[in-house]
Parts: C-alpha cells; sequence; structure tokens
C-alpha cells in the first residue's frame, strides 16, 4: 500500500442505456452483469492490494449510497460522497479533491469508475502504480486502452513523444484529445498506431488537478472552495445543498483534460478492458456460441436466431425466439423491452421519453 495515494471510484450514474435493467433503485453499476459480482464490487475487488479499503473513496448519488454500502461493507461509511444530484464528472473529481486535500493535503488520486470490466487485475494494478509516480513528476496522467478495432463509440488520445519508463512501464506526452470521430477517421487514427482509446481513468496529485479547476474552470473552482470551507463542519449538507444545484454540469474530459497543460498518458496494453455500459457493449462481452446468442437468466430456446442478446432473470417463463437476427430482449418485471442491437442506443430517448412524461415508476 502507498500511504498517500486514493482511489476515487465514480458510481453515480443512471446507467440510462442499460435500461430497463438499470434504474435509479437498481444502478448499472449495482447489477451482476457478469458473474456473480457487480459491476461496483468488481471495481473494488481489482484494487485490493494497492489501496487499502480506508483509501478507496466512492462518488454517488443518496439514493444509491445504501446499496453500495451493502454491496462493499469493507469501505468506511465516510467514504461515501454524496452529490445533491449528477452535475457531470468534473464536479465528482472536484468534490473527490476537497475531501482528499481535507484528508491529506499530499495525496495523490486515481479518478475510476464502477462500469468497466478489466480481466487482468495485475496489469491494471501494475498500470495504477506506475501512475502514481509519473504523476508525482506533476503530470495529469490519462491510462490509453490499447485499440483493438476503429471503434467510432470511444474518445481518442493521440500520444506524442516519450517522457521515459516508470515501473517498467513507457510513458508518454498527450498531443490531443480527439472526440468520437467518424468511422473513416477512426481508421485512420488505428492504422497509425500513435492513438489509444479514452478509458476515462486519470491519476493526479490533488493539488496539481484543483490548480487545473482554478485555471480552466474559475467558477467550478470558486463553488469548490465555497464547499470546502464548510467541508466536514456542522454547515456541509447546508452549503452543499445550496451550492451544487448552482454548478454547470461538465465532463472532466472536455472541462479539463482537453486544455490541461502537461498530461502524459500510459498505454494500457492486454487489459481485456471492456466498458460495459450499454446492452450492445454487453452482447460483445459475453457472445461466446456458433449463433452468437447471449442468454442471462431464465430459459431462452432458439430455432433460427442468431446474435440475440435475452435478459431473463425477472422471467420464470421460457422464451422461445424463431428466425430473429440482432435483437436484444430484456425482462425487468415490470418493463419488457425489444430492440434492434443496431438501435439499442436510442433507448436513452425512451428515458428521455419517460422523465418528460412524469412516468416515475418506470425510471
Amino acid at each position: 500500500m502507498i500511504e498517500d495515494y486514493y482511489a476515487v471510484i465514480m458510481a453515480g450514474g443512471g446507467g440510462t442505456r442499460l435500461w430497463p435493467l438499470s434504474r435509479k433503485g437498481r444502478p448499472k453499476q449495482a447489477l451482476q452483469l457478469v458473474g456473480e459480482r457487480s459491476m461496483f464490487q468488481l471495481a473494488v475487488d481489482r484494487l485490493n492490494g494497492v489501496f487499502a479499503p480506508e483509501q478507496i473513496l466512492v462518488v454517488t448519488v443518496e439514493e444509491q449510497a445504501q446499496l453500495l454500502q451493502e454491496q462493499c461493507p469493507e469501505l468506511p461509511k465516510e467514504n461515501f460522497l454524496l452529490e445533491p444530484m449528477p452535475r457531470g464528472t468534473a464536479s465528482v473529481v472536484g468534490m473527490a479533491a476537497i475531501a482528499l486535500r481535507k484528508r491529506d493535503p499530499k495525496a495523490v488520486m486515481a479518478i475510476l469508475t464502477a462500469d468497466h470490466l478489466i480481466p487482468n487485475v495485475t496489469g491494471f494494478q501494475n498500470l495504477l502504480r506506475a501512475a502514481y509516480h509519473v504523476a508525482h513528476d506533476d503530470y495529469l496522467v490519462t491510462l490509453g486502452i490499447e485499440p483493438t478495432h476503429p471503434a467510432t463509440g470511444y474518445g481518442y488520445i493521440h500520444r506524442g513523444a516519450e517522457l521515459g519508463s516508470y515501473q517498467g512501464k513507457r510513458v508518454y506526452e498527450v498531443q490531443q484529445f480527439v472526440e468520437k470521430p467518424p468511422q473513416v477517421k477512426a481508421q485512420k487514427m488505428f492504422n497509425s498506431g500513435h492513438y489509444a482509446w479514452n478509458s476515462g481513468m486519470f491519476v493526479w496529485r490533488v493539488e496539481r488537478i484543483l490548480e487545473e479547476f482554478s485555471r480552466q474552470m474559475p467558477n467550478l473552482a470558486a463553488q469548490l472552495d465555497t464547499i470546502a470551507r464548510a467541508w466536514g463542519t456542522a454547515e456541509e449538507t447546508t452549503v452543499l445543498q445550496r451550492v451544487w444545484p448552482n454548478i454547470i454540469p461538465e465532463t472532466i474530459d472536455f472541462g479539463i483534460m482537453e486544455g490541461a497543460e502537461q498530461v502524459a498518458v500510459i498505454p494500457a496494453e492486454g487489459l481485456g478492458w471492456r466498458d460495459v455500459g450499454s446492452w450492445d457493449a454487453l452482447f460483445d462481452v459475453l457472445a461466446d456460441n456458433p449463433e452468437g446468442n447471449v442468454a442471462l437468466g431464465g430459459e431462452h430456446f432458439s430455432l433460427g436466431t442468431k446474435g440475440a442478446l435475452l435478459h431473463l432473470s425477472e422471467n420464470p417463463r421460457p422464451v422461445f425466439t424463431i428466425g430473429l437476427e440482432n435483437v436484444i430482449v430484456v425482462d425487468a418485471g415490470d418493463i419488457l423491452l425489444i430492440c434492434d442491437k443496431e438501435q439499442s442506443q436510442r433507448i436513452r430517448e425512451i428515458v428521455k421519453q419517460l422523465k418528460e412524461d412524469h412516468r416515475e415508476e418506470y425510471l
């Protein structure tokens, strides 16, 4: 264990792309999507050996906190930091930074997520150890996933000159962050060998990231300062409830990383990394039979069906499919979703419509 090294797991998302299984009271990070452990439990498990439970913080929302605490009771209750409402990953990082600065002004923090699948735990832990040392040289460090194909669903990192070797890992300066590209551009970047997928995982010194907030997001920095002055006092909740709703939602990628100074990337190779944030992504992880079908829970009888994902854990009845291709069927008990796999990203549109119609019972 490294005494001044802390992990921060971002676990407050609603997981709308995994609706209707992922809901307010049962978010995606609390679901057992792969095996018998939830995504959140897997995220905590793979930190064992690098961080003690006391060094793992979780940023989530109040309605999810109790469930996550029950899943990982080894984490101290005070390590769960509660957002009054989601305001983007920039504010999540800011909240964790001011909390850690109060605890340990010299802290180095690793920003991680609760919806990644990383089978190669040893390789991942070695990257985290190397990133700690790079961060101590005042770099903002990102882990760049080695691309396996020209994906259009991820942002990319363009690496520049090599900065040196840390703990046996080669480290490069970041030339540019690239938003999710069209297919032709993705193919060119993939062929060049100079780009990595943006994993959304970062490591930096607390003081270093707060300096970037002051430089690039001064309004948010001022709001964080107001919260920081009340942190740990009797006024903390009152101030947080007053200030937080006025924060303009923004991602850490767009708000800070794209304009940051001294940014380094460590190529993350051979991790088996997957972002399990949508049904089609889950399909890619689990499809392992000749027909390309995935059935989770329940009984599925297939006749001429190919490329189907069925999540039937809430359905006691057997499901028979005939002649279907590339479909997703999710039975959540009170909701049945059937959609073309190629249009699964449109699930967000359904969730948006339900919000507009005030159908809270389905959210």
